[in-house]
């Protein structure tokens, strides 16, 4: 029974490293999310600057890059929303994983103890029984 629950750690830990993974992904993930919005920040000022430049040329142009960008900005905060929802599912699903490994990582070290103490209780039995045996023999032939 005891290895029972071993192989059931293992394939809990596989499952808890499994979920790390899968929030490690979706953490780099949201760190690219983030950074294609700073980066968009930048190129909009950027922009800004090159427009500031050329007048002229910057008022047929500009318009349409700035109704984009904010198009942009939209899908990206959408999407960090959404990501955001994805990382916080992860987290309680790893939370969750890892609470059912303790559980079973836990009833196997009792098991353990148990079983050492069973293991100490019949050893100290056999040597009192040996002990008993000696005295008697002893009692025996003193006798």
């Amino acid at each position: 029974m005891a290895e029972d629950l071993k192989n059931i750690i293992r394939i809990h830990e596989f499952g808890v490293d499994e979920k790390r993974r899968d929030l490690g992904e979706l953490l780099k993930l949201m760190g690219d999310l983030e950074q294609s919005q700073r980066d968009l920040v930048a190129e909009v000022i950027n922009e800004q600057r090159i427009a500031a430049s050329m007048p002229g040329e910057a008022d047929l142009c500009y318009g349409i890059y700035a109704q984009n960008v904010i198009i942009r900005r939209e899908r990206m905060a959408e999407s960090i929303i959404q990501m955001e929802v994805k990382v916080g599912d992860a987290r309680d699903a790893l939370s969750e994983a890892y609470m059912d490994l303790k559980k079973y990582e836990i009833a196997q070290e009792n098991r353990e103890k148990r079983a050492a103490l069973e293991e100490g209780r019949r050893e100290q039995s056999i040597l009192d029984e040996i002990g008993l045996n000696a005295h008697r023999r002893k009692e025996h032939l003193l006798a």
